[in-house]
């Protein structure tokens, strides 16, 4: 792992670069973490994209002061839909894009808070998107005009995303675009995220759910691998 800077228009940015091993041009993926902020969990999971054979670059979307102060910010933005959260995102693409070792191809995967932002910048240069869980305060039908080739995944348990898979494919499939959706039996929020408190966020459907997490994994890079190459 290493830390990395990523220019946007308000300013620098940090985020965690993990390369994979071998000779590239590789193809690339912004990882975009849920609304707890950046910390090991998103780090682990940039090197598992890593391992898997993608550049994967996770930016702080709380750079600018950490989680306490910009969470409103960053909040605000996903309401809206727009604003400096989302020209974050767009700056990391085009940083993973300009490096030499990455074949030009990103795609972008998020959870929860960062699973939206996925949904939202789909239409916006990304060359696939997988949204763990995405949590949007408006409806589906508002972020995916135009947008990329997208692999979601949802868990059956999961209190914030009632109907989830269900809400979207309907949205994908209006605008004809490609899609790998998936909910998960028994499974919650933030199913791919190991996170603090685990035995309690378990019962009130929430909690990491190992055997969703690799089945999911396996989908969104079987995805990424028909739409980077």
């Amino acid at each position: 792992m290493a830390d990395a800077q990523v220019q946007t228009p308000a300013g620098e940015i940090r985020a965690a670069l993990e390369i994979p091993t071998g000779t590239g041009p590789w193809p690339g993926v912004v990882v975009l973490h849920d609304a707890i902020g950046f910390g090991d969990d998103i780090r682990g999971i940039a090197r598992r994209i890593a391992d898997a054979g993608f550049l994967a670059l996770a930016p702080d979307l709380y750079s600018r002061g950490g989680a306490l102060r910009c969470t409103r910010t960053v909040f605000r933005d996903l309401i809206r839909r727009e604003g400096r959260t989302v020209d974050d995102i767009v700056a990391a693409r085009e940083h993973l894009a300009a490096r030499p070792d990455c074949n030009g191809k990103v795609a972008v995967a998020g959870f929860c808070l960062g699973g939206g932002f996925a949904l939202i910048v789909s239409p916006k240069g990304f060359d696939a998107a997988a949204p763990f869980y995405p949590s949007l305060p408006s409806s589906f039908e508002k972020v995916v005009d135009g947008a990329c080739p997208i692999v979601a995944s949802f868990g059956s348990r999961d209190p914030i995303n009632i109907g989830g898979e269900k809400k979207l494919r309907a949205a994908l499939d209006a605008r004809g675009i490609e899609h790998d959706l998936e909910t998960y039996d028994g499974a919650g929020h933030g199913f791919a995220n190991k996170l603090p408190g685990e035995q309690f966020t378990r019962i009130v459907g929430f909690g990491y759910d190992e055997q969703a997490t690799e089945q999911a994994w396996s989908r969104v890079f079987a995805f990424f691998g028909t739409h980077l190459n």
